[in-house]
């Protein structure tokens, strides 16, 4: 008879057990749900305005054409008339030297005092180094006493700066000669260039595995401050619209290859209605409505929310808003 009664009261044991079991793992599920975030919605207004669409790319700062200036003959540096960064202009004067011969007989005068000295400098006259192009002085370290040969180089020129631009062959084909960009160099990130399409290379390279081809993006005008080896980013101005409807980007709900928008009700009192749209071009923020919407309709953006309760309950237009008890 003990022994019935101890099986009886194990059996009830069990089955308290396991429903309190079961409650824990219902309240557990109930708290799981309703600590989830969920969203909530911000009206938007459909408005018109303008889109610009850009291609980016990076790039280096290189002259469009380098040129090591070598002495015409050789010997030694007399004077140099012009220091890097100078603007110069074709067949400027560089610098004077003396042919070795020359040099020899200089130094022989003046050991005999100034006035050989300056007799020989009249009969036997230095040798101009000329500019070859107009451009900028880009190495100039050369000193009066050095000595060159006829293959060193005394000066480095360039006749212009420019970005050497490095486009995805699957953005080429929107690149095209005069092409209007702009131009952010890392060093001064505050002061965009306004710079045009120069050059577009034939033959694609490749930079870390990617298919790319070399875009010479020309300054409008170089700023001083723009120097050689320097890294930029540029832009270029690709497709523009003007005066279209337009919605953020967070707005568009893609599905099964379609584009919908949640269209708010007017005056709150039903649910939002979900309407297809047809979207134009983007510029990552916005995006040009097609048609599905006019303007001055309000459409619904979600928006997460580091909790659910308050928030869900509070917002009218919400498809999980709670009904309220008229």
């Amino acid at each position: 008879m003990i022994g019935k009664i101890r099986m009886l009261a194990g059996k009830k044991t069990l089955v308290f057990a396991a429903i309190a079991l079961l409650l824990v793992a219902i309240a557990f599920l109930f708290w799981q749900r309703d600590s989830v975030p969920k969203a909530t919605y911000q009206k938007v207004s459909v408005t018109r305005g303008d889109i610009d669409t850009t291609i980016l790319s990076t790039g280096t700062v290189q002259p469009e054409n380098r040129l090591a200036i070598k002495p015409p003959i050789a010997g030694r540096i007399e004077q140099v008339l012009v220091k890097e960064g100078q603007v110069v202009r074709k067949n400027q004067v560089l610098a004077w030297m003396s042919s070795t011969e020359r040099a020899a007989l200089l130094d022989a005068a003046s050991a005999k005092g100034p006035e050989e000295l300056k007799r020989w400098e009249e009969l036997y006259r230095a040798t101009p180094v000329l500019a070859p192009i107009d451009g900028t002085i880009i190495v100039g370290d050369v000193q009066p006493g050095q000595s060159f040969t006829s293959q060193d180089s005394i000066l480095v020129m360039s006749d212009r700066l420019t970005v050497k631009a490095q486009v995805d062959e699957t953005d080429i084909a929107q690149i095209h000669l005069k092409q209007k960009a702009q131009i952010l160099l890392d060093a001064y990130p505050d002061q965009p260039i306004p710079a045009r399409v120069d050059q577009i290379a034939y033959d694609a390279t490749t930079v870390s595995n990617v298919t790319v081809y070399i875009v010479d993006v020309l300054p409008d005008k170089t700023p001083a401050f723009m120097r050689s080896g320097m890294t930029a980013n540029v832009s270029f101005a690709s497709v523009s619209v003007r005066d279209v409807l337009v919605l953020p980007s967070a707005a568009i709900r893609t599905r099964e290859g379609r584009s919908y928008v949640l269209v708010a009700p007017p005056g709150n009192k039903s649910k939002p209605a979900e309407k297809e749209v047809q979207l134009g071009i983007s510029d990552g923020k916005r995006v040009q409505i097609v048609s599905g919407v006019s303007e001055g309709d309000v459409v619904l953006v979600s928006e997460p929310t580091p909790t659910g309760g308050a928030a869900q309950g509070s917002n009218p237009f919400s498809p999980f808003a709670p009904k309220r008890s008229r």
